[in-house]
């Protein structure tokens, strides 16, 4: 049975362990341009003469100005935001032990030397149990993965790789930028060295059906060597993406032939799930997962201010207790 993130922690740690949301400044190579497709070929590869240095070339259509951590500190000196993020926290809790969680961009994207000071910095801190760093699988050189084997040999290194799903079309639609193999020739070399990986998957991607994206979690679930961790999030539409502008023009399509009659014909790409279809389906990933597996989240919230569907992630609170009492027999609790 698969494991709560929860329940992984205080087995080893023997006490709560909270994230700190801190941002390393990276960019991402799919926003600035660096990242280029080759129809012809049908192949991704790096040109650092495409970059645009508004960073406003492209990126994932689903991803945000935020870069999926909408929650993330701004960039600061890494004491500074540990520090600040440890008061937030502290205001609630007695928490002593932390994970120093870059999440938002490309965190292996950058120059080397200055992560390296960086990574340090956080990992060295007493109060920091461990570094997780969000990543995409085309960004981890040989020198990256020497900086990782290093930091893994002083504290445990969490990478979370961006996979969202294995549908190569799903993937060209959302503009991810690179192809399953990639994530498989990283995964492979990451394990090698004794990273813990976990890996995100996005549910409800447009095109895909409910049998796609079990795939994908079952794709997942036969990795070998065993996938040490999970996260699972509902699709999130928010404003300011392209993904949004997609939305809102097939919402404008329905909407003209349902005053001509002639929705019934109408092909929809978007299926904005229930809470209830959701949480079932969320139980149904869960099932699929290997023994040891850690859950590290089954739901998404995005910002208030840009959430535009599904509305009801909203009321989290009702969400995380239909979540627990739809996986409650599913999860291995000590």
């Amino acid at each position: 049975m698969a494991q709560r993130l929860s329940t992984y922690l205080k087995n080893i740690y023997g006490e709560k362990v909270y994230r700190l949301s801190l941002s390393s400044g990276c960019s991402c190579p799919n926003r600035d341009g660096a990242i280029v497709y080759d129809e012809k070929t049908d192949t991704y590869h790096f040109d650092a003469l495409a970059i645009d240095k508004t960073g406003l070339s492209g990126g994932c259509s689903f991803c945000s100005e935020g870069g999926s951590g909408e929650f993330a500190a701004s960039f600061a000196p890494i004491d500074r935001q540990i520090d600040e993020a440890k008061a937030r926290i502290l205001q609630k809790t007695d928490a002593r032990k932390f994970i120093a969680y870059f999440q938002s961009y490309t965190n292996t994207y950058g120059d080397i030397d200055r992560l390296r000071a960086l990574y340090l910095e956080a990992i060295n801190r007493e109060e920091i149990v461990a570094l997780s760093l969000g990543t995409r699988p085309d960004c981890i050189s040989s020198e990256m993965l020497d900086l990782l084997k290093e930091l893994n040999s002083i504290k445990p290194v969490w990478i979370e790789l961006g996979l969202q799903t294995i549908q190569e079309k799903t993937a060209k639609r959302i503009n991810r930028g690179y192809k399953l193999d990639t994530f498989l020739d990283t995964y492979h070399k990451l394990k090698s060295i004794g990273i813990t990986v976990i890996v995100h998957v996005i549910l409800g991607l447009p095109g895909e059906t409910k049998k796609d994206m079990l795939e994908t979690v079952r794709f997942l679930s036969r990795l070998c060597p065993t996938l040490d961790g999970i996260k699972l999030q509902n699709l999130q539409i928010l404003k300011g993406t392209r993904m949004y502008e997609e939305y809102l023009h097939e919402v404008n399509i329905l909407e003209a032939a349902s005053g001509k009659g002639n929705d019934a014909f109408i092909k929809c790409d978007f299926h904005i799930m229930s809470m209830e279809e959701y949480t079932d389906l969320i139980a149904e990933c869960i099932a699929l997962l290997p023994e040891k597996c850690v859950v590290h989240r089954m739901t998404g919230d995005g910002p208030r201010k840009l959430l535009v569907e599904p509305l009801w992630t909203l009321d989290k609170k009702r969400v995380l207790n239909m979540l627990t009492r739809k996986t409650k027999d599913l999860f291995k609790e000590v």
